[in-house]
């Protein structure tokens, strides 16, 4: 159906538009209100004007029970009434009583003898009006009226037209002739007009009512929202850098006072940004400014340190292993110094990265190799598992290089002389590398600060690689930089795994990892008894 097609539509604006949101509620609640005054209205009307024409065809039943009454006593009471004399005095009280109503509507007037009563001298025939509805007159109306003499009885019925109507009925004596009742009946049309009139106004005035607040309602809302929308357009341009937008000030209300306050807070955050951004600047140009300085002598310590690494044969222990140490501290620094360098160029956001079509099972493999001795000098054993991921995939070679050094650097530090175990798998979307390691593991707690830059999960072990503490914060920044993930799973005496999930095609995003974390169990056989 169409409006199941408009239903999302209108969902998704009655959430985003405040306006729309408190007119609809305004307007709702007002047609309730309305609504429910007005039914309250309309049934005390229909009932106020049902009781007055009830009360009023009470009195005049009333009022031609007695003109009829007093007919029939002052009519002779020989016993040689001559019956059309008799049939004449009918008519001529029915006349009477007919002149005596002022039903808008006109009466219909039916004069009937009472059932069940015994025969007398005289006979008055059943006299009526030419249209008097016979069918309202019910044998239960006709029993209680027999039974209630000196009362006049009022019924509520349907006329045949299907217009309301009320019957009066009373009890009659007749000289000679017994009892006989007199029925009234009376068309409440007139009644029925007017109160249809009554709730035809009611419902226009309700809907001009309803209307009218939604106008009032939306003219004050927008008064109210415009300024707020306004300001909420102005934050979204200051976060998205705009720094030089503000709020128009006007008047002096709640309102004026929400803008001054609001661009008080730009002007601060501004003015923070501004000194945040020239600081970071300065801070970045330090590093790099540094690390370039520092090349020049440390270039030279380098080469010193070389000459005395080679003659170190030829010194006495002490000096031959100063000179080691001298050599050792001397390549950790030129590392540490590369290291900062790529750091201040991924604070400055000046890194690019130079995408080629990669096998990285192939690179996996080459970067395992250049461990392996590390490995065996550790005890531990590496192996490869790659089930998938036998394609090209646009990478930066380099950097995915790098990443894989420094996972598989903290994988032989941390690994305890345990198997090291490589899995390179492959989905519609991405391609994953996961480095798990048997060793120590960690924390969740340290899990969470691995890749915070300098830090360490036990500041007392000493290194044995020569690690400069940057290598997971920046194989993280290499990670996002290919729109990729690098996340870290570890336990306390079960190892760590770091998986490494980069997209098949860049561009495309990742929709699952092809590895799971934590990593099922390698199937591969582990000479290690120890794993």
């Amino acid at each position: 159906m169409i409006w199941r097609n408009y239903l999302p539509r209108l969902r998704r604006f009655w959430r985003v538009s405040l306006q729309f949101r408190t007119v609809a509620i305004t307007v709702i609640l007002s047609s309730l209100a309305v609504g429910v005054i007005g039914a309250y209205m309309s049934v005390s009307i229909g009932s106020n004007l049902f009781s007055s024409r009830r009360d009023q065809i009470n009195a005049e039943a009333a009022r031609a029970n007695l003109i009829a009454q007093q007919l029939f006593d002052a009519a002779p009471t020989t016993d040689d009434t001559n019956p059309v004399e008799l049939q004449t005095l009918g008519v001529n009280v029915q006349n009477a009583v007919s002149s005596s109503t002022t039903s808008p509507g006109g009466t219909d007037i039916a004069l009937l003898r009472t059932q069940g009563q015994p025969l007398t001298p005289q006979s008055l025939q059943p006299t009526s009006s030419r249209n008097f509805p016979d069918e309202v007159v019910t044998p239960e109306m006709r029993e209680q009226v027999a039974g209630s003499p000196g009362r006049v009885l009022l019924q509520s019925v349907e006329l045949p037209n299907a217009a309301p109507g009320i019957v009066a009925g009373s009890q009659l004596t007749v000289s000679n002739a017994g009892s006989y009742e007199l029925y009234l009946v009376y068309d409440l049309s007139d009644a029925q007009r007017t109160l249809g009139f009554v709730q035809q106004t009611l419902f226009l005035g309700g809907l001009a009512l309803v209307a009218l607040i939604g106008g009032v309602t939306y003219i004050v809302v927008r008064l109210v929202v415009g300024p707020v929308r306004l300001a909420a357009a102005t934050s979204e341009k200051l976060a998205a850098g705009e720094l030089e937008v503000r709020i128009p000030e006007k008047g002096e209300d709640v309102i004026a006072t929400l803008a001054r306050s609001f661009n008080g807070m730009a002007d601060s955050l501004q003015q923070q940004i501004t000194k945040l951004a020239e600081l970071s600047r300065l801070q970045q140009r330090f590093v790099s400014d540094v690390s370039h300085e520092l090349r020049t002598p440390l270039t030279t310590i380098r080469l010193a340190g070389d000459v005395l690494y080679d003659q170190r044969e030829n010194f006495p222990p002490a000096t031959a292993r100063t000179a080691e140490l001298l050599h050792t501290q001397v390549q950790r620094f030129e590392v540490l110094l590369a290291d900062l360098l790529e750091v201040s160029r991924y604070d400055a956001g000046a890194v690019e990265l130079e995408v080629e079509p990669t096998n990285l099972v192939r690179l996996v493999e080459d970067a395992v190799d250049s461990m392996s001795a590390l490995a065996d000098e550790r005890g531990n054993n590496l192996r490869v598992v790659a089930p998938g991921g036998y394609f090209e995939a646009e990478v930066d070679a380099r950097r995915i290089r790098r990443i894989l050094r420094n996972l598989l650097g903290n994988a032989v530090e941390h690994g305890e002389g345990r198997p090291i175990v490589v899995t390179v798998d492959s989905n519609a979307t991405a391609i994953a590398i996961a480095v798990r390691d048997y060793g120590i593991g960690m924390t969740a707690a340290d899990a969470l600060k691995v890749f915070d830059r300098f830090w360490r999960a036990d500041p007392s072990r000493q290194r044995t690689i020569g690690g400069t503490g940057l290598g997971l914060a920046i194989s993280l920044e290499d990670a996002v930089l290919h729109e990729g993930w690098l996340e870290v799973w570890s336990e306390s005496g079960r190892g760590t795994c770091f998986r490494l999930t980069l997209p098949r095609v860049r561009g495309v995003p990742i929709a699952t990892s092809p590895i799971d974390l934590p990593p099922a169990e390698p199937v591969v056989e582990l000479e290690d008894a120890d794993a």
